[in-house]
């Protein structure tokens, strides 16, 4: 996923991203823990969206912070 796809989801869009890329994140770890992962390149690829997100989260909220 891109920032810029990211920035045009609201608020609660982006929170629920979040929980969802960390949800699966927890999914791959617990697959890689059994030996199921078929594609261990996706940790790093969710690591960095979740990464981020949390970024972009962290900029709106300086934003909205700076405008008050």
């Amino acid at each position: 996923m891109e920032a810029s796809e990211i920035r045009e989801l609201s608020a609660e869009e982006r929170y629920s991203k979040l929980n969802d890329l960390k949800e699966e994140l927890f999914n791959f770890r617990f697959q890689l823990g059994i030996g199921q992962l078929e594609n261990p390149k996706k940790l790093k690829q969710i690591k960095s969206d979740i990464a981020r997100v949390k970024t972009i989260i962290k900029e709106f909220e300086l934003k909205d912070k700076e405008i008050k």
